[in-house]
């Protein structure tokens, strides 16, 4: 029952995230989405300060890759060294690199040109999807799915993902306010990783309740 239960809530969340993600697109290749973008624009960028922009660029520089791949290394070491566990360091292993070679694939499909008008940081590479988006998406959410089972007080899950929310929406903010990003680009980029995070999850999930349901059926 449990992995029916487990399917169709997988389903039901790729299929949303799978959906937006369609509209999305579909909407920057009819260029229907720009007033949307202009306006989002012109509301962040209206906040400009030098305070604000110190902070947005933390915001990006731990989003960037090698942070990235800086925080991996040390979950990896602390899922294979402290908690023992392999498994979890598959599906964290897979989710950051499928996640990065989806956003590259989708980047050369869409050729999206990245905004023009005020800059405050230098980038090339096209647009769409946010790889920052993605990246930022899929590490805290990975990060929360796999330390949650470990603390067992309510205030420290909810630390965790208010620390994890702040830290993708921060992340996401912060391009469309350094001008290097559409906030279009910023969605698709939270819903291409909410796909396959939710595919990778679910994976992770059957293969362990199978696991289990054999030791059991076994009696050990």
């Amino acid at each position: 029952m449990n992995l029916k239960f487990h399917l169709i809530i997988a389903f039901i969340i790729s299929l949303v995230c799978l959906i937006g993600f369609s509209f999305i697109s579909l909407f920057i290749s009819d260029h229907k989405i720009i007033d949307f973008d202009s306006d989002v624009i012109a509301a962040i960028q209206g906040l400009e300060s030098t305070f604000l922009t110190k902070v947005m660029k933390f915001f990006t520089f731990i989003g960037s890759a090698p942070v990235v791949i800086i925080l991996s290394v040390i979950l990896m070491v602390f899922l294979y060294k402290v908690l023992h566990h392999r498994l979890e360091l598959i599906l964290f292993i897979s989710a950051i690199i499928g996640s990065a070679v989806l956003n590259q694939i989708l980047k050369q499909i869409f050729h999206r040109v990245r905004p023009n008008f005020h800059r405050l940081i230098d980038i090339s590479g096209y647009s769409y999807p946010s790889g920052h988006a993605m990246n930022a998406f899929t590490v805290y959410v990975i990060i929360s799915f796999l330390l949650w089972r470990h603390i067992e007080s309510k205030w420290g899950r909810s630390l965790l993902i208010f620390i994890s929310g702040v830290m993708i929406l921060g992340i996401g903010i912060s391009r469309i306010y350094l001008g290097v990003h559409y906030p279009s680009d910023i969605i698709g980029g939270y819903l291409a990783s909410g796909f396959w995070l939710t595919i990778a999850i679910w994976f992770f999930q059957f293969y362990k309740e199978k696991g289990y349901n054999k030791k059991y059926k076994r009696g050990e």
